[in-house]
């Protein structure tokens, strides 16, 4: 993979005069919807070098993690596509001194749930949203794919921004709720622009609850071309036969040759 490119900084601790801004947050510093600023990217190549022909892959991470971990699956489901993975803007606290180097959040905390969700979700969406519209050219088809947090992004850039998606793969994610106006707001017309979407679980999950990924497919069958998958006895993380799975759709959607 290549290094990672820093991007301008900026954004946070705007004054709210959305509603969109929520409480303080006792995890991360800071409020649950504070705008962020997607600040480093990594690119599986040099935009030289880039296979244009292919759609190109954003990924997402998770908790705690950083822009180098999701990515690695790529040489496993989509070996000849571009991928440009995303360091999440805030750092965890206490993980500053870790031995691996800090690990990064797109939320204020590990799993937001209710309007903190909302509020945090459209942030992240929103700054994600903005650094494509600055870094990739608009006629470059994007498949977004997220682990966990990640995962729960990839879906809500389909409510932020549903016609710049080309596809999405949600692994071990969530839903926000829409309690919050304004923070899904391409949910009236995401139905009617079929986008596929990949969604994979496990069984024993202890991180997120079997009833959010319930609640999840229910959605996503109503506003999407889902394909879902449950997993037996997977946890909280991704293993060889989803990763089979996940291969096998990106070729039946015309995203990858499925060939390794």
């Amino acid at each position: 993979m290549g290094n990672a490119e820093a991007i301008s900084d900026g954004g946070k601790g705007a004054e709210d005069r959305t509603g969109l801004i929520g409480r303080e947050s006792t995890a991360v510093p800071g409020r649950f919807g504070d705008p962020l600023t997607v600040e480093y990217a990594l690119y599986s190549r040099k935009e030289a070098a880039a296979n244009t022909s292919r759609p190109l892959f954003l990924i997402m991470h998770g908790w705690g993690s950083n822009e180098e971990d999701v990515a690695d699956l790529m040489r496993y489901v989509a070996p000849y596509n571009d991928s440009i993975s995303l360091r999440a803007p805030m750092v965890v606290p206490g993980s500053e001194k870790g031995m691996f180097g800090p690990g990064y959040t797109w939320f204020h905390d590990m799993r937001p749930e209710r309007e903190d969700l909302d509020r945090d979700g459209y942030a992240a969406a929103k700054a994600i949203d903005e650094w494509v519209g600055e870094h990739i050219p608009a006629d470059r088809q994007i498949v977004v794919m997220g682990f966990s947090q990640g995962g729960m992004l990839a879906v809500h850039l389909l409510r932020v921004n549903p016609e710049r998606y080309r596809a999405s793969v949600c692994l071990s994610g969530f839903l926000a709720p829409g309690l919050v106006e304004g923070t899904a707001p391409a949910d009236v017309r995401l139905a009617d622009l079929e986008k596929p979407v990949f969604f994979g679980f496990g069984s024993e999950d202890t991180i997120v609850p079997k009833y959010e990924f319930r609640a999840l497919a229910a959605w996503l069958d109503e506003h999407t071309w889902l394909q879902a998958h449950e997993y037996d006895h997977l946890d909280h993380s991704v293993d060889i036969r989803e990763l089979n799975d996940l291969r096998q759709w990106l070729a039946d959607i015309n995203v990858s040759s499925g060939l390794m």
